[in-house]
């Protein structure tokens, strides 16, 4: 069983370049160092794979409201075409849903891409809890303008001393080690 650590350490390195931070990543994590968090003011390709972070589902949700709306929107147009109000517009026939297909393709692609995107937006802002008012999560407001953290805790590296990781980073580039204790229960 392994040990429990008592408290909690928490290093932010910030750099001021993105090709920096992800070649420091690459080097930290090949010496065997658990990078936890990166936090940046856009997105920085290919960091992902190097800090270990999974690919999304997010296109499987997406196909998911998709075929939701899609559905959603046939079962609409069946119901009020065909057995709530039926209309002969145009000669058209109104007796079945599949005699007037074509003429709901278009509502039921819009319908389809409604939903996906709505879906997708929504299932994005729950997950990554940035509703308004709930707390953000964000060690130094200029990641939000031109500066890039990397956040590495002494729970993913328990065997992992402050000073030679100091050293690591600041022969990696990075500008600015921050030191952080937090209180656990």
């Amino acid at each position: 069983m392994a040990k429990a650590v008592e408290n909690t350490t928490v290093v932010h390195a910030m750099f001021d370049d993105d090709h920096r931070l992800l070649d420091a990543a690459k080097n930290l994590v090949a010496k065997g160092v658990r990078i936890k968090e990166v936090y940046s003011p856009f997105p920085v390709h290919g960091i992902d794979p190097v800090i270990g972070i999974k690919r999304t589902r997010m296109a499987i949700v997406s196909f998911m409201f998709g075929m939701t709306g899609l559905s959603l929107g046939l079962l609409g147009m069946w119901y009020f075409m065909i057995y709530d109000w039926p209309m002969n517009i145009g000669g058209k026939p109104s007796f079945s849903l599949l005699e007037n297909l074509p003429a709901f393709i278009p509502v039921a692609f819009e319908f389809t891409v409604f939903c996906a995107a709505h879906g997708m937006v929504i299932t994005y802002i729950l997950r990554n809890g940035t509703l308004p008012g709930m707390p953000a999560v964000n060690p130094d407001p200029r990641t939000t303008d031109d500066k890039f953290v990397m956040e590495i805790s002494n729970v993913d590296n328990p065997t992992l001393e402050f000073e030679e990781l100091g050293g690591m980073l600041k022969a990696e580039g990075a500008i600015e080690i921050n030191q952080k204790s937090l209180a656990t229960k």
